[in-house]
């Protein structure tokens, strides 16, 4: 223990010249992480209306019959994209196990593997508020579980909310845990992609009486217990009108109308991302593809390996790193007194080409 103490003061020291006698064993540790402590335990930043939408702004927009701007995002690029665009909410949904694993289902992403994306979109989604999905087998097996995973996303995800798909009687009772933990808590009702094995896979809900029934009574249940808002995902326009009438809380549309409180989508769905006929089918049938930015991906990578092969790229201009003629004469010679006589020939070789190139220019 005596080695340790002083290890901790010697590297405390090196850290943190300036306060030297608050070092402490978990400073230690803290330095030694190689993650940030904000980045793990820092949660949420303050809803400041002046930087970050907050639920107190998504209801006055709800009041004024202002519709909700949201989008699914999963990545720090997507996040700094959203918050330019100035959109409402940002989603960090679990459906990235398929849009970004390459999964069929959203079944096989972990909460670990949410996190990772919840920091990176939060990292770069300032003004959003920001809602993490609660992966499959992360809420289901008690409301101690349910609380506890939401608590991660917020704690360690840097998330506001969490949203839950809701249906059966357990987890409404979840989405109630959560909410009296003091969580602000989005549910989701409709077609529950968590839910195909029940389902019967990605089938659209509400399309029968006893159907459309459940869809307005969930909605109304999990406002009950305290959700701000429902998402409504593949349901008839009629059905998400009556269930987006009867509760007081905003609704947001996926495939459900133009009847809703906001809209969301995902996205690479709605930027084109995904044009190869293999995604065809994990692109849903209600988005519009605002971009065809798959296209332009495509067209640039085709460009850069006929460049790479051709020997065009990189030119002069994208080899930006110089050193003096000198030093290249000097460096010459250090390889051949280390008997590296091609190596040297190629430096050469490539300044006199390099140089030729600056020139032409």
């Amino acid at each position: 223990m005596t080695v340790f103490s002083s290890i901790s003061k010697t590297l405390c020291n090196s850290i943190n010249k300036k306060r030297p006698k608050s070092c402490s064993v978990l400073t230690l540790l803290k330095c030694m992480s190689n993650v940030p402590e904000n980045s793990v335990y820092g949660g949420p930043k303050p809803q400041n209306p002046n930087q970050r939408v907050t639920l107190t702004q998504l209801r006055q927009k709800y009041k004024k019959g202002e519709p909700i701007t949201m989008v699914t995002a999963y990545d720090y690029p997507s996040g700094v994209h959203l918050d330019q665009a100035g959109i409402d909410i940002c989603l960090v949904g679990d459906s990235a196990s398929m849009v970004v694993h390459g999964h069929d289902t959203t079944l096989p992403i972990s909460l670990d593997e949410m996190l990772v994306h919840c920091r990176a979109v939060a990292r770069g989604a300032k003004s959003p508020l920001l809602i993490g999905d609660l992966p499959f087998g992360s809420y289901e097996s008690s409301s101690r579980q349910a609380v506890e995973t939401a608590v991660r996303v917020l704690k360690e995800g840097g998330m506001d909310a969490i949203k839950l798909e809701g249906g059966a009687p357990s987890r409404i009772t979840a989405a109630k845990a959560i909410v009296e933990a003091g969580i602000a808590v989005m549910g989701h009702v409709g077609l529950t992609p968590q839910a195909i094995s029940a389902l019967g896979g990605f089938r659209p809900q509400g399309k029968s009486v006893d159907s459309a029934v459940k869809v307005v009574e969930t909605s109304i249940a999990l406002q009950e217990v305290g959700c701000f808002a429902v998402v409504l995902e593949c349901v008839p326009a009629p059905v998400a009108a009556a269930a987006t009438s009867a509760l007081k809380i905003p609704t947001i549309g996926i495939g459900a109308g133009p009847f809703c409180s906001g809209q969301v989508l995902v996205y690479h769905d709605l930027l084109g991302m995904m044009q190869h006929p293999h995604h065809a089918k994990v692109t849903p049938k209600f988005c519009k593809q605002y971009a065809r930015v798959g296209d332009v991906i495509n067209e640039a990578l085709l460009e850069y390996k006929r460049e790479v092969t051709a020997g065009v790229f990189p030119s002069s201009t994208h080899s930006p790193y110089k050193i003096a003629t000198p030093d290249v004469d000097s460096f010459m010679h250090e390889l051949q007194k280390m008997g590296l006589q091609n190596a040297a020939s190629a430096a050469a070789n490539a300044a006199e080409k390099m140089e030729a190139t600056k020139v032409i220019r």
